[in-house]
């Protein structure tokens, strides 16, 4: 199990860097990975996102402060959602109010990270 998710890990970060816009957020893709992989389960299967999780989810939204870095975040997490299909989208879509935290835009492949400000 801990292999295969190095590999869709792997998978994720590099879908991600090929298909990340330029930008100049300070903000990287593999931060936004890394901040969220323990939010995998949750995304998956439902039920309550863990601690961990939403520690990454509000450490994410504390390091998003700039509209470059929340588009730089939105592209990151839409590309995400887009390159690892078992991620089902009520689940994406709550993830951010089930931890607290208010997102100025939802999580989905249909988000149009360029109006995120």
């Amino acid at each position: 199990m801990a292999g295969m998710m190095m590999k869709v890990l792997f998978v994720m970060v590099a879908c991600m860097v090929v298909s990340a816009p330029y930008t100049e957020a300070a903000i990287t893709c593999g931060q936004v990975v890394s901040r969220l992989i323990s939010c995998l389960p949750y995304l998956q299967n439902g039920g309550a996102p863990s601690a961990a999780c939403c520690g990454g989810v509000k450490g994410l939204n504390s390091a998003a402060q700039s509209t470059p870095d929340r588009q730089a975040a939105c592209n990151c997490l839409k590309s995400s959602y887009s390159s690892y299909p078992g991620i089902k989208p009520g689940n994406a879509g709550s993830l951010a109010g089930k931890c607290g935290v208010n997102i100025p835009y939802k999580i989905s492949p249909n988000t149009d990270c360029s109006t995120v400000h």
